[in-house]
């Protein structure tokens, strides 16, 4: 069995977190979730601004092994995003997977990430939107679409897409 990472901190999109980690268990996927949080108790949004479900963290980045998992998730959540992407334990996990050539699946405000750990330059991407000129700016190339893959780089732009983001990780790990 197969098992997919979520990598995330507080205040992260709870769609992007609980129904695609709802779908690929139904894909028959088992999932971790990982925290750079200082608690284990992770605050989800909806629509970056309500208070969600809160969620308890499998274990702390700092105790993650990138090699323990086939593929990686970040939700969005624009301070979910606005932390991670500042967050040097979660860059080690990401650039890990990345490295090994293993799915990096990042949805909504998360391409955020891809700037600071430098894999956005050179690669098509998709985001929210308001991402656009950060992406551009770090040398990546924008798309409006559902998905955009991109070797083993899979970004969607919001809720709406999880579906089509889902059967892009599907697909990256058939």
């Amino acid at each position: 069995m197969k098992t997919i990472a979520f990598l995330l901190h507080n205040h992260f999109e709870q769609a992007e977190y609980e129904d695609v980690n709802n779908q690929l268990k139904n894909k028959g996927y088992k999932t971790v979730l990982i925290t750079t949080n200082k608690e284990k108790d992770v605050q989800a949004m909806n629509q970056d601004v309500n208070k969600g479900a809160t969620f308890t963290a499998d274990l702390f980045a700092k105790d993650a092994d990138a090699t323990d998992y086939d593929a990686l998730v970040l939700p969005g959540g624009t301070v979910n995003a606005d932390t991670i992407r500042g967050n040097k334990e979660a860059h080690k996990i990401i650039n890990a997977v990345y490295e090994a050539g293993k799915p990096l699946a990042v949805i909504c405000h998360a391409p955020w990430v891809l700037i600071n750990t430098d894999i956005a330059k050179d690669k098509t991407l998709t985001a929210y939107h308001s991402l656009q000129l950060d992406l551009e700016n770090a040398g990546a190339t924008f798309v409006d679409k559902t998905v955009q893959v991109d070797g083993n780089l899979i970004t969607s732009r919001n809720p709406d897409d999880i579906d089509n983001f889902v059967e892009a990780i599907d697909t990256a790990l058939s």
